[in-house]
């Protein structure tokens, strides 16, 4: 008896997009001697486990095995750690993060709300007697000891198992030490609480205080005997934590760094390297102000290194502010219309490069990734490559077209390449620019190839994928389905083969796919990106509408019949198109999306539209709920299907029963499917898989599109 294979919504869910068995979270030793890294055993396997290439022989080994260590037990998470999962979007189990010493000898990490420590060098790994549930464990530069959150308290053991102790506790309700609150999780990209000095004698704390921030409660009615869940969320327009810094010594003692919070409440970035001082990055709520700030660690007075101004926002980068060895900062900025490396005052780019991130600094050179910028010879659409920059010049690290990030120590650097004719990514390991080692990987292989073309729409050159079915003949008129994300940090037009991968299988359901990247996208020039201030609406939509309405004079598209899916921002985008621009768009899909913009967070939305008490008509037509499109009975009635997890404590479910009531109110038609216990993610298979191919029905439905029901293969 044979068995039917697996349909690729069902293998999609079950590998999380083919990613997992995917070697990723790279640290190579500053020796150049090993890199460790995370991987699951197969493609299927979501226990991540701590693995350690010896680049001497070329062998990999398991430094820490999650099964091995819990003795076959089931893994069970605390709230705090499903959360703080949540914030960076992490589906996996097992090992999902880990720290280690500055020689990467000694790693430590979490498991099932246990601490671990694992020899990088012997391959011992052993648990640590530890308060629990623990949270965020690191270890001293020196490995002497390890520092971790646990009930609100940072605490430090040795790294022997001694001498478990509280450093910080909390002394007031809501209040906390050690984590990132929800603002700098999830929108700052500041995921960690504690900072390890130098020397291993002292730690910079943050303490969170979430008693300012309204309550929320998040329930799930199709439990009714559990109680709802209380989170602390900062929306548009209220308060949010107030978050303070300490220097903790292991002592005991404490000193708080002092700082203008009153102008510059939001802690974005912490930075200690034996380069200088504690480098702090602090903005205002506006995020039009920023100071970098140098601090005294026996006094706690900060002193200012640079300041930052802008008209319109300050952008956050991963990897900055920093310090070079020689104790210049290192930081990108938005400087001549161009985003550029800065190393003291000096620019070190032009607007040949779009910069997105420091990935290493040395005495020689400065690592980063970048697009190219507004400023280059031709456009590499979709290409994100490595480079080294330093004072003499710029040089390209990564050679393919595709997408690219590194990690370097020791004279090795690991490339990890994402591109548009290979599944996956390739993680090389390069030792004086020559490959000496190649990490495996074991994820899946989709079994599907888009059919992409990357390309641009419109008279604003706007950035497009453009997918169709396998075995179309390239000119027989299709329906057409708009695929974006289409808003900020969520580039989704991308010379990798994997990004692509739903698209194609929706295009193989008989449809021109068509995924657009307009002015709001990350990518292309400050300019590009900022063009959204205020007008988030319009302007996004308009670029929708543009790209399709010029690609359909070189691609099979049928403008008769069009149709839009989102999630999040794209759910929005997708509910705009919906209502607002009917005489283009026929059905919409519009998964999780943000429709009264006042119940979005702080950080996120004020950054576009400003503070709502002084700017509601800002707010106001950048809602959905409140558009006139709702109400006007002469505009044709679209399709929606609206989809929302009944969990999500991101984008909470009140947005889609807002817009599900405001459209009843008009009497217009839709559908709303809820997901009982699915948050801002869809992990669970079966979920994930349904979502799909419901999807492609009501698509199928909504255009009149007669070619039978949704495909599993």
């Amino acid at each position: 008896m044979t068995t039917e294979p697996a349909s690729f919504p069902r293998r999609h869910a079950r590998t999380q997009r083919f990613t997992l068995g995917a070697p990723r979270a790279f640290t190579v030793a500053p020796d150049g001697s090993r890199v460790a890294f995370l991987r699951s055993g197969s493609g299927t396997d979501r226990a991540g486990a701590l693995w350690v290439l010896d680049l001497a022989d070329g062998r990999e080994r398991v430094a820490a095995d999650p099964g091995a260590l819990l003795g076959g037990a089931v893994e069970r998470l605390s709230a705090e750690e499903r959360a703080r999962r949540e914030r960076s979007r992490e589906g996996g189990a097992g090992l999902v993060g880990y720290a280690t010493d500055a020689a990467v000898e000694l790693a430590a990490f979490a498991l099932s709300g246990r601490l671990f420590a694992a020899g990088l060098t012997d391959g011992s790994a052993r648990e640590l007697p530890a308060r629990g549930p623990v949270i965020d464990p690191r270890p001293s530069p020196d490995g002497r000891h390890v520092a971790y959150v646990s009930g609100g308290s940072l605490r430090v053991v040795g790294a022997d198992g001694a001498d478990d102790r509280a450093l910080a506790e909390p002394d007031g309700e809501g209040v906390s030490y050690g984590s990132a609150e929800f603002i700098a999780a999830e929108e700052m990209g500041r995921t960690r609480g504690h900072w390890w000095g130098p020397e291993s004698d002292r730690l910079l704390v943050a303490r969170v205080d979430d008693t300012p921030v309204q309550r929320w409660w998040i329930a799930d009615p199709a439990r009714p005997e559990r109680a709802p869940q209380q989170v602390p969320y900062p929306a548009a327009g209220t308060a949010n934590a107030d978050v303070r810094l300490f220097v903790v010594g292991l002592d005991g003692g404490r000193t708080e760094v002092r700082w203008d919070r009153a102008r510059y409440p939001y802690l974005a970035r912490v930075h200690w390297s034996a380069a200088g001082a504690p480098l702090l990055l602090v903005q205002a709520r506006d995020q039009r102000g920023q100071l970098f700030l140098a601090v005294d660690t026996d006094s706690g007075a900060t002193r200012m290194v640079h300041a930052d101004e802008d008209p319109t926002w300050l952008e956050l980068f991963p990897g900055v502010p920093c310090w070079t060895p020689a104790g210049q900062l290192v930081r990108i900025a938005d400087e001549g219309g161009a985003r550029v490396l800065a190393v003291g005052e000096r620019p070190l780019t032009g607007a040949q490069l779009h910069l997105r991130a420091v990935l290493d600094v040395t005495a020689h050179d400065v690592l980063v990734s970048a697009s190219a910028g507004a400023g280059a010879a031709e456009p590499e659409t979709g290409q994100v490559h490595v480079y080294r920059v330093n004072e003499l010049g710029v040089e390209r690290v990564s050679e393919e077209p595709g997408v690219h990030t590194a990690v370097r120590a020791g004279g090795v650097t690991v490339l990890v390449s994402a591109t548009p004719d290979r599944p996956g990514a390739r993680a090389r390991v390069l030792r004086d620019g020559k490959e000496v080692a190649v990490v495996a990987s074991y994820a899946e292989d989709p079994g599907l190839s888009p059919r992409v073309t990357l390309t641009e729409g419109g008279a604003r050159r706007v950035p497009c994928a453009v997918l169709l079915p396998t075995d179309h003949d390239g000119s027989t008129p299709l329906p057409v389905l708009l695929d974006p994300y289409g808003g900020p940090h969520g580039q989704r037009v991308v010379a990798a083969h994997n990004a692509h991968l739903t698209s194609q299988w929706f295009a193989d359901q008989g449809f021109a796919v068509v995924v657009a990247d307009g002015r709001g996208t990350p990518g292309r020039s400050p300019a590009w990106e900022k063009a959204v201030k205020d007008d988030l609406a319009a302007v996004v939509l308009q670029d929708q509408v543009d790209a399709l309405q010029a690609l359909a004079a070189d691609f099979p598209l049928d403008l008769g019949r069009v149709a839009i899916r989102g999630w999040s921002f794209g759910g929005y985008l997708a509910a705009l198109a919906a209502l607002r621009r009917p005489d283009v768009f026929h059905a919409a899909v519009v998964g999780a999306p943000v429709t009264d913009l006042r119940l979005y967070d702080t950080h996120y939305q004020e950054r576009y539209l400003g503070h709502p008490g002084e700017r509601p008509e800002v707010y106001r037509r950048n809602s959905l709920i409140d558009d006139a499109g709702l109400v006007d009975a002469a505009e044709p009635h679209r399709p929606m299907m609206v989809i929302h997890g009944l969990a999500d404590d991101n984008v909470v479910v009140a947005h889609s029963l807002r817009l599900s009531s405001a459209l009843l109110a008009a009497g217009r038609p839709h559908e709303v499917l809820p997901l009982s216990g699915v948050t801002h993610m869809t992990p669970q298979e079966e979920v994930a898989e349904n979502l799909l191919l419901l999807q492609v029905d009501f698509l199928r439905r909504s255009l009149g599109v007669t070619t039978g029901t949704a495909q599993r293969g």
